[in-house]
């Protein structure tokens, strides 16, 4: 619970700002497309740490490591609290990204060494609702406290629950020295798979899709659908509470078929963001789209995790790295794509952009995919030499 609560406020650190994008981009008297740049900076900047801080500390304490990234984290989201202008808020976002970077890449496979084999699956299961569980509680929450006591006071908070969890690491986890050093070479091995190759694509696509469009959900909902302020987090509720939805239906759909409910997941997002420029003009309109939207995109990162681990079962850390650093830097040009065009054209083009994206990824993973796994596996050797 201690780790799955550290990717709680993670998630929702990294992914608040996008209920509190229109209040931060008036504070600092920018445009939303330039605000979305606080969903940008910490997707690349944790898609270069996942590799590089995994690899660097590749013979520390894990538990050691999770306390320091998540100190880092506290320190960030104070850093925003106070940040007289946008220029020290992206810099608290970079320190953002190098905590998701590290943390989710040392983190999100630990479940096998914290609990006993008949209890992994579960264990894995209660980490990664971890992810949903920022959208539904974290970002509205966000919303909601930003409403009522200003944006800043939602990095606050964070701050002090970032605080809180660095004492649950240190008091419940026990040490837990590497068992695998994950290298650079691994990784290279990996990258030499065609279904490793064929996973990154595909995450790049949907993920860049979503980003690109639920960045700027809220200056959709405010302009074209016209909900209150007031009523936004309630809507990012409802979108969160489907998505939660969306990541156990995929858990058991994706033991019939992977590839399949990857490319359903896809093609779902796709026509659901592609219809808010219509059909969202209402409040029941929007709020329909955003469940299936919240159902479909819940599916997404177990998928790609999932894809990732059955590409390399014999060096799931160095998978769970390569999961952590595509995903990010897709969250990165995805926020940035969707800013280009919000502020080149309209906030409903980037919604049909990021429809059509979604949809060729969809077809990419029906026509090309694989099942993972069953292409020949990578020389052992290659991990187990830099097992201690």
């Amino acid at each position: 619970m201690s780790v799955t609560l550290g990717i709680f406020v993670i998630v929702t650190s990294e992914i608040m700002p996008i209920g509190l994008l229109t209040s931060i981009g008036s504070d600092f008297r920018v445009s939303d497309g330039t605000a979305g740049l606080l969903m940008t900076v910490p997707g690349f900047v944790a898609a270069v740490a996942a590799p590089v801080v995994t690899v660097a500390t590749g013979r520390f304490d894990r538990r050691l490591m999770l306390a320091a990234l998540t100190l880092v984290l506290a320190l960030a989201n104070f850093v925003a609290a106070m940040a007289p202008n946008l220029w020290v808020m992206l810099l608290s976002r970079a320190l953002v990204g190098l905590t998701i970077g590290g943390y989710w890449s040392i983190g999100a496979g630990l479940a096998g060494r914290l609990v006993r084999e008949r209890s992994v699956g579960r264990a894995t299961a209660v980490i990664f609702a971890a992810v949903p569980l920022g959208s539904v509680i974290g970002v509205p929450a966000g919303t909601l406290i930003g409403h009522l006591a200003g944006w800043r006071a939602s990095f606050v908070v964070m701050g002090v629950l970032s605080v809180g969890v660095w004492m649950a690491l240190l008091a419940f986890v026990p040490p837990l020295m590497p068992v695998q050093v994950t290298r650079l070479i691994v990784l290279r091995g990996l990258l030499g798979r065609t279904d490793v190759r064929i996973g990154l694509v595909a995450t790049l696509l949907v993920v860049v899709a979503h980003f690109g469009t639920y960045t700027y959900v809220t200056p959709f909902l405010q302009d074209v659908t016209h909900v209150d302020s007031g009523r936004i987090s309630t809507f990012l509720l409802v979108y969160g509470a489907a998505g939660i939805a969306g990541n156990f239906l995929a858990g058991a759909a994706i033991a019939r078929s992977l590839r399949a409910t990857f490319a359903g997941a896809a093609l779902v997002l796709a026509g659901a963001t592609a219809l808010l420029p219509v059909a969202g003009r209402s409040e029941v309109g929007a709020l329909g789209l955003l469940v299936v939207w919240g159902v479909a995109y819940g599916a997404v990162p177990v998928c790609s995790a999932t894809w990732f681990a059955r590409s390399a079962p014999h060096a799931q850390e160095a998978a769970t790295v390569l999961f952590t650093s595509s995903f990010q830097a897709t969250i990165g040009v995805g926020a940035l794509l969707g800013g280009m065009v919000v502020d080149a054209m309209s906030v409903s083009s980037v919604m049909v952009g990021g429809g059509a994206m979604a949809a060729v990824m969809a077809l990419l993973v029906w026509a090309l995919g694989t099942t993972p796994g069953h292409e020949g596996d990578v020389p052992p050797p290659t991990a187990d030499r830099h097992r201690r």
